[in-house]
């Protein structure tokens, strides 16, 4: 089958189909420093808000690393989301369906870990986030494991769920919420919450995969992603339930550049024993300030207080009380930081 090519600006990329015949499909190669000592990576769904950081945040750390996207189309948003000089440096850049486990064995081959950030994304905000979204989005991530396992030269996961994969328990107990905390599908189901659904479903998948094809997996749920700019459309599937989440201390939000941080110290702690599923949140929204602040940020006036936010004492000005816990990858960041940080003697 004749190698379908994104067009892109030369110099910055240069067809694989000479050199690398049987080894990627769909990739094109750019310029980057053969002397790196650092491996060989891959970050799925570069073109998204969460990938594209995360790239950036490998790349100040000196890895190799190769993207995929989705479509030819995608590298468009890529190009919007990282400078020239960044894409530059990247190995290559792999279009591989999600629903294709050839094309994700072809890119995963020969790397020492995979960043799977998303199965399904859309920057535009047209398409939002539905049931069929949350179907497809567990069947993309079990391809991601299994391509993994079969072609990954080392079997290294870091998979990207969601805080909303433990908040939605359905239990009307005020219980800790941490990295043992699931949430429930059936009230997901019933109460129409698909990204939480989907989060839940594929993350649960994974780790039923990896256990099937001995992959290393860790997860990281970070809570809802913001920066200095607005992104209104990724973030109003997230906030469906919206008002049960802020009056139950469960709205969470954390930088982007911090999340994508974390999953890069996550990986590189994987050989001191990090596993299991961590938490990522910087702050919970607890006050009447905080979600005014939110909504207007969001340009989302009344998605989260209806017009009233009844839930706040205003006279006392008392916060709600929160029971999440990220304790487990607020140890990991501070232990990583203080390795990083130690003299070589």
């Amino acid at each position: 089958m004749a190698m379908e090519e994104v067009v892109l600006p030369k110099p910055l990329m240069i067809s694989l189909e000479e050199e690398h015949k049987n080894c990627v499909n769909y990739a094109f190669r750019c310029s980057w420093d053969i002397s790196r000592e650092k491996n060989l990576v891959c970050v799925t769904s570069g073109n998204s808000y969460l990938g594209s950081h995360i790239v950036r945040a490998l790349l100040a750390r000196g890895y190799r690393i190769r993207v995929t996207i989705q479509n030819q189309e995608d590298y468009e948003d890529m190009k919007k989301l990282m400078r020239d000089e960044e894409i530059n440096q990247l190995e290559s850049v792999v279009v591989a369906k999600m629903g294709n486990l050839d094309r994700l064995c072809d890119a995963f081959r020969g790397c020492h870990a995979i960043f799977h950030t998303s199965s399904f994304i859309d920057p535009h905000g047209v398409s939002g986030y539905s049931g069929q979204m949350a179907f497809l989005e567990t069947e993309g991530a079990k391809n991601v494991i299994e391509a993994c396992g079969r072609a990954a030269h080392a079997k290294r996961c870091i998979f990207t769920s969601s805080l909303l994969a433990s908040i939605w328990t359905g239990d009307s107990e005020n219980k800790i919420i941490d990295e043992f905390s699931w949430s429930n599908e059936e009230f997901c189901r019933e109460n129409k919450l698909w990204l939480a659904l989907g989060k839940t479903t594929a993350e649960m998948a994974c780790w039923r995969k990896s256990k099937e094809m001995k992959v290393n997996l860790v997860t990281v749920c970070p809570g809802l992603l913001m920066d200095s700019y607005a992104h209104k459309d990724s973030s109003i599937p997230y906030l469906k339930g919206g008002k049960d989440m802020l009056k139950n201390g469960h709205l969470a939000i954390e930088d982007v550049k911090k999340a994508a941080e974390a999953h890069v110290y996550v990986y590189e702690a994987m050989d001191s024993g990090a596993c299991g599923r961590y938490l990522c949140f910087g702050k919970v929204v607890r006050t009447r300030s905080e979600a005014l602040e939110l909504e207007n940020m969001l340009r989302v006036q009344g998605l989260l207080s209806g017009g009233s936010l009844e839930v706040f004492d205003e006279e006392t000005g008392a916060e709600i009380n929160s029971m999440l816990s990220n304790a487990k990858l607020v140890r990991l960041i501070q232990a990583s930081q203080r390795l990083s940080c130690k003299p070589v003697v």
